[in-house]
């Protein structure tokens, strides 16, 4: 079960204008499944995305880049869950394509002004038939207030659907931002994230799209990790329709730019928190936050260091403290001149080590106490500078390894 997650109602998502989505079961890999999910997008809207860094990145990636890089403006996505085009070679690419000749045609618009993307088992050709044959009925589907059914659409592993919304005011006016996310498993994002699709209503000048979704991956998805495995397939995608109303935002330092952003970020910040709850196996949702860094960067290597550990994962999951494997992470985390004596490490509110060593005032049952807990913070303190980052991780149970040893069966 997912640690305090749970499925988004319908009416608690709310319709971005200018956005509509279908979803249709196109037996992609299973039977009477949602599998096949299309965004369209009205005339204008703006669109930027970040992708895997995964050299072996799976064709719609590569498809999608090709896409966005020569600015026809993109008026609609297909997204397929069961197969990830991915590890296809050529044919790949090819059947990558057909999915957008194949939506083109039932839309009237260029194959070029369609990104596809897939998840689900690499190295399997893409059944574009059954999408192909799925299509008229997504299409049929298509309404602005099917987000909660998007993110139903686009699920694997998932044990729930993601999705948030959020409305503030800019400048008198209402502006709304809906997003859905993907991901439970193969879970290190290295530039954005599994597959996330964030939209707003918004008008902002479209010069300001891709630096701002890279901001957001950066502050999000690319904040969070469950095994330490960057996908081939990894895509975060922001729209803007500009149908609001609101006056233009030219910067995003502006008063109405800094709102637009935070509030951008509240809702990426949440759809990824939202893959570790529901993290293959997980049980405890767990926050690691590194202070008193030279470089955010290497706070960063710290965190990282500590939620890609198997043997700290394993030992949240058994409740038990022994943070020594805790330590031991920060030490091999790549700060060359890393001094141990400075370091204090806290679980919650629980003073563990001091100065590198046991603190003479914890007790192993005030560790055990916070261990037990379902929600965690982890707080290391390098006492090197001011510099602080925050990444969110999960635990290792044994569902985790029953879950991907039999993810093709």
């Amino acid at each position: 079960m997912p640690v305090h997650l749970s499925a988004p109602l319908p009416q608690d998502i709310f319709p971005v204008p200018g956005v509509r989505i279908g979803v249709a079961e196109a037996g992609v890999r299973k039977a009477n499944r949602k599998d096949l999910t299309v965004f369209l997008l009205d005339e204008g809207t703006s669109v930027a995305g970040v992708f895997t860094q995964n050299r072996f990145c799976a064709a719609p990636v590569q498809v999608s880049r090709e896409h966005l890089s020569r600015g026809a403006g993109v008026r609609a996505m297909v997204i397929n869950t069961g197969n990830a085009n991915a590890g296809t070679g050529d044919d790949g690419l090819v059947r990558a394509r057909a999915t957008c000749i194949a939506l083109a045609r039932q839309l009237t618009f260029s194959p070029e002004q369609i990104l596809p993307f897939s998840t689900g088992v690499i190295m399997e050709p893409l059944p574009v038939d059954r999408i192909e044959a799925g299509l008229p009925a997504a299409l049929a589907d298509a309404r602005e207030d099917h987000w909660a059914r998007a993110a139903e659409g686009i699920m694997t592993t998932d044990t729930v659907p993601k999705a948030f919304s959020r409305r503030i005011t800019l400048s008198g006016v209402t502006v709304t931002i809906s997003g859905i996310s993907k991901g439970a498993g193969m879970i290190r994002p290295n530039m954005a994230t599994m597959l996330g699709f964030l939209a707003t209503d918004a008008a902002l000048d479209p010069a300001l799209l891709q630096g701002l979704v890279r901001d957001l991956a950066e502050g999000s998805f690319n904040r969070v990790t469950i095994d330490g495995d960057t996908s081939t397939n990894d895509s975060f995608v922001l729209m803007a329709t500009h149908k609001a109303g609101n006056p233009v935002i030219q910067s995003l330092d502006s008063g109405d730019g800094a709102l637009l952003k935070a509030a951008l970020l509240e809702v990426a910040q949440k759809l990824a928190q939202a893959i570790v709850r529901d993290g293959e196996g997980a049980t405890k949702f767990i926050t690691v936050r590194v202070e008193g860094g030279k470089t955010s960067e290497e706070c960063r290597l710290v965190a990282y260091a500590i939620a890609h550990s198997p043997l700290v994962k394993t030992a949240f999951y058994a409740s038990d403290p022994n943070l020594g494997r805790i330590l031991a992470a920060v030490g091999y985390a790549g700060i060359a001149d890393l001094d141990q004596t400075g370091i204090d490490l806290y679980l919650d509110d629980v003073h563990v080590a001091v100065q590198g060593g046991r603190n003479p005032a914890y007790r192993e049952e005030d560790g055990q106490r916070v261990m037990k807990q379902s929600e965690i913070t982890v707080r290391v303190v390098l006492g090197r500078g001011t510099a602080a980052d925050t990444v969110w991780t999960c635990d290792l149970s044994h569902d985790y390894v029953s879950i991907n040893a039999d993810y093709r069966s």
